[in-house]
C-alpha cells in the first residue's frame, strides 16, 4: 500500500538530450515529486553529471524543458530519447561512457507494500555527442567490449526494488538502519562498480536502482483454507563471482565460490494487503571453503581436483568469521560430498575440509566453535528403502531447534518516531537525502523472534545435491512458519503433502536457475522427480541431456561468460597500451600476490582460471601430498557442538592421511559395542578436551535411525550406527561409520574386508539399469550403450 512506502522515490524517468546535455527527469510514483539530472556530453573521457537541487511539480518540471527546448533550438532543439525506469550505471571502456538503463520492467512480486521488479528490457546509451567521441568509440575492440558486457543479460534472473532493500533479508532490515549508499556496497550488489562513480558524485543514490542477481518468485499458496504468501529470494554474490570451473573453492579474502543467500518468506493474504504477521528464514550454500580448483578440459568430463594445502587455513578461517559476521552463531555446516571414491576426487576435499574445521575449532569459545555434519547423500540416494528427504527433514528439524528463524509482527500507528526499542518501520529511505521522510511510514516490524546463526550446505558444486538439502531445510522451516502464524495447527508438513509439493516447485525452478547460472544447465533433480513418481526412463533421459549441456557450456562458453561478468563486475577495466581481455589467461589480470613472470603465467595459460576480487595464490598443479602412512593418530575432535554424543560404534584408531589414488585406503579395526564405549576411549576423548557424552542438543541419533522407511532389519542397523555430528574426520559420518562398504574396503565394523559383500552384490544388480550405466559412463567415460 502506498501508506506503507514512505518516502519519495524516483520510479519513473525520461530521458531527453540536446547536442551538448542529457536531461533524465525523473518522478515518483504519486507524481508529486520531480527531479532533473544533467549529463555532460561535450567531454568525452570524463563522466560530468550535476543534479538540480530543486525538486519541481509536474507543471514546473514541463515549463522547465520547454525552456530549454527553446535554449537550444539553433542546434536542434531539445529531444525525446527514451522512457525508462533507473539507472543501471556508468561504464567506460577505451573510448567514451556508457549509460545502461532500464527501458522496461516486470513487477515479479510485493514485500511489505514494496513492489519488487525483474527487468525486461535495458539500453546501454554512449554519452558523448557524435562530434566530440574520437574513432576509438567505434573501433572493434571497444565494439568487443560492448558486446561482452551486453552478453550479462540483464533480462534474466536480476531483480531490484526502489522503497525496499531486497538486497538485504528481512531481518537485516528489521534490526539494522543502513541505507543509502551502504546498502549498494553489500556482497548481493551486482552493479555497484557500475554506479560507485554516480553515487560518489552526487552522493545519494536516488537515480540507480541496486540489482540483485539470484532468483525471485512469490506466490498464493493455501492450505486448511487459508491463503497465504510464499516468497523464495535467492542472492547471489558478487564476490569471487563466475562459471562453475573458473570458480571454485575460496580466495584469500575469505570468499567463496557459488556463494549464494537463500530466504524464504511467508505472510498471511490480507484484504488490505497489510498482514499482521510475517516469517523469515534463512540458508546459506558456498563452494567448500578450501583453496582447490579444477584444469577445465575438452576431452575430459570429469576433471581431477586439485587441493592446495594451506597449513594455517587462514582463507577457510576468514570465511567462516564473515557468516558469523552476517548471520551470528552457530554456523552449521552440512557437507554432502563423497566419503569413498575409487578415484580420490570429493574425498580429497572431504578429508582436509575435516581438518580445517577441527583446526579452527581449537581457537574458538565452544560457543561459537563450528558445528560439522557429513552426509554422503550420493551414496544415500542410491541406498535401496532409504528416504533421503525424510531423513534430511530430520537434521533441519535439529538444526532449526538450534537456530530458529525470524518471526516478527506488524503494527500500525500515525508516525515511526518515538518507537520502541526493536521496532523498526517497514519501509526504509535508500536515499540518504530521503531520511527526513521516514516519519511517513506508518507500519512499524516489531521483532518476536530472531533467527541466530545460520544452516551453510554445500556439495561439490553446490547446486544439485545442495538443492535437495536446502529444499527439506525448507519444507521443515515452513512448517515451523506457518504454525507461528497461526496458519497450521501442527508444525510439521508431510512429504506427501500438496503443499510441499507446491514447494518442492519452487526449489526445484530456484535449484534450475541457480545451476544454469554457475553450471551451464538446469539442476538435475533425479530425488525430486522420484518422490514425485514420475517415469523413471524419462527422469534418465532428462539427466543424460542435462550432463551433456553442462559439459558443452563449461568446455566451450564458460571462458567468455567468465570474461563478461568480470567486466561487469569491474574485475576487469580496459587501458589504452594494455592487452586487451581476450588476449590474456583467464586470471593474468589478477597478478597481485602471484608467483613468477608474465611470461611464465602465459606458459600455464592451458589452465582457464579467472580470479576475480582478490586471488588465490597458485602454487602448484599437483595434488595434495600423502601424510605418513606408518603415523597413527587417534580419532580428533569434530565439528564441536555445544557437546558431543558417544559414537555409535565407538571410534577406532585410525591412519589419518589423504587419501592416495595408486593405494587402497586402510582402515583400522573398530572395537566392539554398538552403544558402549571403553574406560580407556573414554579417557581419551576427556583428554581432547570433549566435555560430557549423552548431552548433545544437536541430532538424535536414534531418531535418525528410524528414517521412516520400510526398510529391512539389517538397513535400520546401519542408520542406527551413524554417527551424524561432532567429528569433521574421515572416519566418523552417516556413511562412513556405517557397516555397507564399496569393494576393495575394509568393513569398518568387523574389521573384515568386503570384497565378498561387494561380489554378492553386484550378483544381484548383473541386470544393471541404463541409470546404473550412465552414472558408469559419467565416471570413467567411454561410450554409452543401450
Amino acid at each position: 500500500m502506498e501508506a506503507m512506502t514512505g518516502g519519495k522515490f524516483l520510479q519513473k524517468f525520461r530521458l531527453y538530450e540536446t547536442r551538448s546535455k542529457f536531461y533524465l527527469i525523473g518522478r515518483d510514483k504519486s507524481r508529486s515529486h520531480w527531479r532533473v539530472l544533467k549529463i555532460d556530453r561535450l567531454e568525452c573521457a570524463e563522466l560530468g553529471v550535476e543534479e538540480d537541487p530543486t525538486s519541481y511539480t509536474e507543471n514546473e518540471c514541463q515549463e522547465l524543458l520547454w525552456r530549454i527546448h527553446e535554449g537550444n533550438r539553433l542546434t536542434g532543439g531539445l529531444k525525446f530519447v527514451t522512457k525508462c525506469y533507473g539507472i543501471v550505471g556508468f561504464v567506460k571502456f577505451l573510448g567514451p561512457y556508457y549509460m545502461v538503463v532500464i527501458t522496461r520492467r516486470r513487477k515479479v512480486g510485493t514485500i511489505c507494500g514494496h513492489e519488487i521488479y525483474s527487468i525486461g528490457k535495458s539500453e546501454m546509451i554512449a554519452i558523448p555527442s557524435v562530434i566530440v567521441c574520437p574513432n576509438v568509440a567505434y573501433s572493434r575492440d571497444e565494439n568487443r567490449y560492448k558486446r561482452l558486457l551486453c552478453s550479462v543479460d540483464l533480462s534474466k534472473d536480476f531483480f531490484f526494488s526502489y522503497s525496499y532493500n531486497i538486497m538485504r533479508s528481512l531481518q537485516k532490515n528489521i534490526t539494522e538502519k543502513n541505507t543509502g549508499q551502504v546498502v549498494y556496497e553489500t556482497m548481493f550488489v551486482w552493479n555497484e562498480f557500475l554506479t560507485r562513480a554516480v553515487r560518489n558524485h552526487l552522493k545519494n543514490t536516488s537515480w540507480t536502482v541496486a540489482l540483485v542477481h539470484g532468483f525471485f518468485k512469490q506466490s498464493k499458496l493455501s492450505v486448511s483454507g487459508k491463503d497465504f504468501w510464499l516468497t523464495l529470494i535467492a542472492r547471489r554474490s558478487r564476490h569471487f563471482a563466475g562459471t562453475r570451473f573458473l570458480k571454485r573453492g575460496v580466495n584469500e579474502k575469505g570468499r567463496v565460490a557459488n556463494d549464494v543467500e537463500t530466504e524464504q518468506i511467508v505472510f498471511e493474504d490480507t484484504s488490505d494487503g497489510i498482514p499482521s504477521h510475517m516469517a523469515s528464514v534463512v540458508q546459506h550454500r558456498g563452494s567448500i571453503p578450501l583453496v582447490w580448483f579444477q584444469e577445465t578440459s575438452r576431452l575430459n568430463i570429469r576433471p581431477d581436483i586439485i587441493l592446495k594445502p594451506d597449513v594455517d587455513y587462514k582463507a577457510t578461517r576468514l570465511h567462516f568469521e564473515n557468516l558469523a559476521l552476517r548471520y551470528g552463531n552457530p554456523i552449521i555446516i552440512l557437507n554432502l560430498i563423497k566419503t569413498r571414491e575409487k578415484k580420490p576426487r570429493e574425498s580429497l576435499l572431504r578429508a582436509e575440509f575435516a581438518k580445517a574445521i577441527h583446526y579452527i575449532n581449537k581457537g574458538l569459545t565452544e560457543d561459537k566453535r563450528l558445528k560439522f555434519l557429513h552426509m554422503d547423500l550420493s551414496k544415500l540416494s542410491r541406498r535401496k528403502g532409504t528416504n533421503v528427504l525424510a531423513l534430511l527433514n530430520k537434521v533441519a528439524s535439529d538444526v532449526l531447534d538450534l537456530t530458529e528463524f525470524l518471526h516478527c509482527e506488524i503494527s500500525t500507528s500515525a508516525k515511526s518516531e518515538g518507537a520502541p526499542s526493536g521496532e523498526r518501520t517497514v519501509a526504509k529511505p535508500r536515499d540518504d537525502k530521503c531520511s527526513s521522510d521516514q516519519s511517513e511510514c506508518v507500519a512499524k516490524l516489531v521483532p518476536l523472534l530472531l533467527q541466530k546463526g545460520v544452516l551453510r550446505t554445500n556439495c561439490i558444486d553446490c547446486l544439485d545435491r545442495t538443492n535437495v538439502a536446502q529444499f527439506a531445510y525448507g519444507l521443515t522451516a515452513l512448517g515451523r512458519q506457518l504454525h507461528a502464524l497461526g496458519i497450521i495447527e501442527s508444525p510439521k508438513i508431510e512429504l506427501h503433502a500438496p503443499l510441499a509439493d507446491d514447494l518442492m516447485d519452487f526449489y526445484e525452478r530456484m535449484g534450475d536457475t541457480l545451476a544454469i547460472q554457475y553450471g551451464g544447465s538446469a539442476a538435475h533433480n533425479k530425488i525430486f522427480c522420484e518422490q514425485r513418481g514420475q517415469w523413471k526412463a524419462a527422469t534418465q533421459s532428462q539427466e543424460f541431456l542435462r550432463t551433456l549441456q553442462r559439459y558443452y557450456n563449461n568446455a566451450y562458453t564458460d571462458n567468455d561468460k567468465q570474461d563478461a561478468i568480470n567486466v561487469f563486475l569491474g574485475h576487469f577495466q580496459p587501458q589504452q597500451g594494455k592487452p586487451a581481455l581476450w588476449k590474456l589467461d583467464s586470471d593474468q589480470h589478477y597478478n597481485i600476490g602471484r608467483q613468477g613472470t608474465l611470461k611464465e603465467e602465459i606458459a600455464r595459460s592451458f589452465i582457464k582460471r579467472s580470479l576475480s576480487d582478490g586471488n588465490i595464490l597458485l602454487e602448484n598443479s599437483l595434488p595434495v601430498s600423502n601424510c605418513n602412512n606408518g603415523e597413527k593418530t587417534g580419532l580428533l575432535p569434530m565439528q564441536q557442538l555445544d557437546d558431543i554424543r558417544e559414537p555409535s560404534d565407538s571410534a577406532p584408531d585410525i591412519s589419518i592421511c589423504e587419501p592416495n589414488p595408486s593405494s587402497s585406503m586402510n582402515y583400522g579395526t573398530v572395537p566392539g559395542g554398538r552403544h558402549s564405549m571403553s574406560e580407556e576411549w573414554q579417557n581419551y576423548l576427556k583428554r581432547l578436551g570433549y566435555p560430557e557424552l549423552h548431552s548433545s542438543n544437536f541430532l538424535d541419533l536414534d531418531l535418525l535411525s528410524s528414517s521412516g522407511n520400510s526398510c529391512d532389519e539389517e538397513d535400520e542397523e546401519v542408520f542406527e550406527r551413524s554417527s551424524l555430528i561432532n567429528s569433521p574426520m574421515d572416519e566418523i559420518s552417516v556413511e562412513s561409520s556405517t557397516s555397507y562398504s564399496e569393494q576393495g574396503h575394509v568393513d569398518e565394523v568387523s574389521g573384515r574386508d568386503d570384497t565378498d559383500l561387494s561380489r554378492s552384490s553386484s550378483q544381484l544388480s548383473d541386470t544393471r539399469d541404463y541409470s546404473d550405466r550412465f552414472a558408469h559412463w559419467i565416471a570413467n567415460g567411454g561410450m554409452l550403450c543401450y
